[in-house]
């Protein structure tokens, strides 16, 4: 556990600094609403849970302005090549699992929020059907006849149900559509169907224009409702709420209370993160239309096809990636491929593997002999952990299954860079350890290779890389599955040492 947090002490804190917010932000609402005497009459109906959902609704603004910054792929791009530090592109890296965490937090007050408004619409409704008279049911039928819009309880008499108020009102249907946004991303967003149908990920998560949209009108309603200013002056709750009866005798010291809602506040949250995003899309627009030239076309065994391409202007690192569309397969879908071309080389590569129904129809499309080469439009590159590989003197490039693609580009830059003596290269050895025995060198780096059978023992190989470098920095980069992941992230935690001056393993892992 030391481990961990010596080498994720940045994530760590900006972790616990968002939960810390989140927490505040709550507290801090649901005190002023429970609190504060303009809604003394709101609460008089709703009780509790009046501050619950207003303070729920200020953390889903809260979260909803935070969810689009990390799929801002540009501007994280920036901030690596930049000015950042290991530690901050380290976690920089981990921007998806962040974007996670927030739709996830997004969904838990979501719950919060509707589960507390439907207390509030059963106490509205509950306030009608009172035998006796009390402040809360002469407070639900206040200037419901009346001109001015001061009333308090949107459910205007006793026959009105809930259901009525709900898809007839502005804030209960943009909840609503809101709601079934949010479930068809969330669940369209499971990693099955992300692995085995990326169409419909793709497609149901761009539901957030709608989200966004409907959380902007979603106040308008003016469902929630306090005193307002001038019926404070005029009739404050601390006098005149327990002579509610007299309120019709016209007193000049206890008049009515008039009531006003909020004015709409989710567009101040989400407004700039939204034009940031807008931004970023019309950047991957104009950089997509630039004409992209197939020098040539590869196929491999195993249905991996391989595009060797030409782009003015491209410039590229190791281990970087771009997003590829095909508009005679889909004009909207982009799919993400790691380059398998070295920086020194005059053109770019990517390897696709048959997976899924675009990637097979793109392999058929090359597959035809008679046809014309289908045009492909590029975006990219963009920064991943792979790009800090030449920063470590001794660095551990892990690759299951097309999973190497990231490591083809490294390695063959190594090569270029040892064969131009390159003195800015801290990396002093390289060695290509791979399972595949069917080529005599690799199919992505065209490099002999030391091929070795069966699973690696990672205990032994990690306590033979501390025991040979005792005193360095040993970057250890993974492009596979998850269990690989946590065996390969444990083994650092537990081969780091504790004492800066020796051995430590920092974990990167591809994440797009």
């Amino acid at each position: 556990m030391g481990n961990w947090v010596v080498n994720h002490w940045l994530a760590v804190l900006f972790l616990v600094a968002w939960l810390g917010l989140n927490v505040f932000l709550f507290v801090h609402i649901f005190l002023k609403y429970e609190k504060d005497d303009k809604y003394y009459y709101t609460r008089e109906i709703l009780g509790t849970a009046l501050a619950v959902a207003r303070a729920s609704a200020f953390c889903l603004n809260f979260n909803s302005m935070l969810i689009l910054i990390p799929v801002c792929r540009n501007l994280l791009s920036f901030l690596r090549g930049s000015f950042c530090s290991r530690t901050l592109r380290k976690t920089l890296d981990h921007n998806l699992t962040f974007h996670k965490l927030v739709a996830y937090m997004i969904c838990i007050f979501t719950a919060i929020h509707i589960i507390a408004h439907l207390f509030n619409f059963e106490r509205y409704s509950r306030s009608h059907h009172v035998t006796t008279i009390t402040l809360a049911s002469v407070l639900s039928s206040l200037h419901h006849d009346k001109e001015g819009g001061f009333w308090l309880n949107p459910i205007q008499s006793p026959d009105m149900t809930v259901l009525y108020v709900t898809f007839t009102t502005i804030a209960g249907l943009s909840g609503v559509i809101i709601t079934i946004a949010l479930i068809l991303m969330v669940t369209s967003s499971m990693e099955f169907i992300r692995r085995h149908y990326f169409e419909l990920f793709w497609y149901t998560h761009h539901l957030f224009i709608i989200y966004i949209i409907c959380l902007w009108i979603h106040g308008m309603g003016g469902i929630v409702r306090g005193q307002t200013e001038k019926s404070m002056n005029e009739s404050h709750p601390h006098k005149c709420a327990q002579s509610f009866e007299k309120w019709d005798d016209h007193d000049p010291d206890c008049k009515e209370p008039q009531f006003e809602g909020h004015p709409p506040e989710s567009w101040k949250w989400t407004l700039a993160p939204v034009v940031l995003y807008i931004f970023e899309r019309f950047l991957r627009f104009y950089r997509s239309q630039q004409k992209v030239v197939i020098t040539k076309v590869v196929m491999h065994p195993s249905k991996v096809l391989e595009l060797q391409m030409k782009k003015r202007g491209f410039s590229m690192e190791v281990g970087q990636y771009v997003f590829v569309n095909c508009p005679s397969i889909s004009f909207l879908e982009w799919h993400p491929f790691t380059l398998t071309s070295a920086p020194e080389e005059d053109f770019f590569s990517i390897h696709i593997r048959a997976a899924g129904d675009w990637t097979e129809n793109l392999i058929r499309a090359f597959e035809q002999q008679n046809s014309l080469i289908p045009r492909i439009e590029v975006d990219g590159p963009f920064g991943t952990a792979s790009e800090d590989v030449f920063q470590y003197e001794v660095a551990v490039l892990v690759g299951a299954g097309i999973g190497v693609t990231p490591f083809a580009s490294i390695l063959k830059s190594i090569w270029f860079k040892l064969q131009h003596s390159d003195h800015k290269l801290k990396t002093q050895k390289a060695g290509h350890v791979a399972l595949n025995f069917d080529k005599a060198t690799d199919i992505l780096t065209g490099l002999k290779q030391k091929t070795f059978f069966g699973r690696p023992m990672w205990g032994n190989e990690f306590s033979t890389i501390a025991t040979t470098h005792p005193k360095s920095v040993v970057g250890v980069f993974l492009c596979g599955p998850l269990t690989l992941a946590k065996s390969l992230r444990k083994c650092c935690h537990q081969y780091s040492s504790l004492d800066p001056r020796k051995v430590q393993f920092y974990f990167n892992q591809e994440n797009f």
